[in-house]
């Protein structure tokens, strides 16, 4: 069984996705085998210090290495490994990569936020868009929100933004920003008509199944808008009680929603698609065209 990996360090959790490549009529696809997700949250260090801390990379070393050992156990045969927001802005990103390197054996990519995008585009989203509707394509992630543009189901624009989940707890996220977030979406989209959205990542997959929508239906403003006024009435610790949240994920949703919803405000958007993918899957699709398909 030939295996690929895909690692993802992000702001918020570290994710390694080990999947068994499949032949199909059209190529390659992928089945997941084995997905390990570890909240170490380095967006806290290097949002508010620039820098990622002695105890984080100490644990994010540790978790390299176990990801490194599973790689071996699994057999996998190829794998990428790439690293967002927060080692972007960490001024000793460049020495936590050697560090892995030498402690895992594992070479970690910093990569920028258009080339994030860009391995997002590899789930190829396009093949199941509907050709009479353009969308707005939302990647929420803890630093970075990735915003794209498809019409006629070709992505037309794609831009990247420093507001994120940790990067908003922290109250690091600028005003300015968004404002050059808001500026940009609405001259992206004001000529186009029948806009609807896609949404990915960690939060809008658990507001999908919190919604409780039949599969492959889109989740409506509306909705959306009520299951967030449900969370943000409830504290962090009712959030983990009632709503049965992990506690890395009680606080950051919340955050989550108001990107979603004043995206959705902006650009009149009444329903998001929510395909539940994410950066890994990218990752794996991304080494599927590489090394097979071509």
């Amino acid at each position: 069984m030939l295996r690929y990996a895909a690692i993802d360090v992000g702001s918020n959790a570290v994710r390694l996705l080990i999947a068994d490549i499949t032949q199909t009529e059209d190529g390659y696809g992928f089945k997941k085998n084995t997905l390990v997700r570890v909240p170490l949250r380095l967006g806290d260090d290097a949002f508010l210090e620039q820098k990622i801390s002695v105890r984080k990379i100490d644990d994010l070393l540790k978790t390299m290495v176990a990801f490194k050992n599973l790689m071996e156990v699994y057999q996998v045969s190829a794998y990428l490994a790439c690293a967002t927001s927060a080692m972007r802005e960490a001024v000793n990103g460049q020495e936590v990569i050697q560090l892995i390197k030498q402690q895992a054996n594992l070479d970690l990519e910093i990569i920028e936020g258009q080339r994030e995008a860009n391995i997002i585009y590899a789930n190829h989203i396009e093949d199941t868009l509907d050709i009479n509707k353009n969308y707005l394509y939302i990647d929420v992630g803890g630093g970075s929100t990735e915003l794209s543009v498809f019409v006629n189901k070709v992505p037309v624009a794609s831009k990247s933004f420093d507001i994120g989940t940790i990067r908003i707890l922290d109250n690091q996220d600028k005003e300015q920003t968004w404002e050059d977030m808001k500026l940009w979406v609405k001259e992206q989209t004001k000529f186009h008509k029948n806009l609807a959205g896609i949404g990915t990542g960690g939060n809008i997959n658990k507001l999908y199944r919190m919604a409780n929508e039949k599969e492959g239906m889109p989740l409506t403003f509306l909705k959306l808008k009520s299951i967030y006024n449900q969370l943000n009435s409830h504290s962090l610790k009712e959030r983990i009680q009632t709503f049965g949240l992990n506690p890395d994920r009680a606080d950051v949703i919340i955050p989550a929603c108001e990107i979603y919803i004043t995206l959705m405000k902006w650009t009149g958007i009444k329903q998001i698609y929510v395909p539940r993918v994410g950066m890994v899957d990218g990752i794996i699709n991304l080494l599927i065209a590489e090394n097979l398909n071509k």
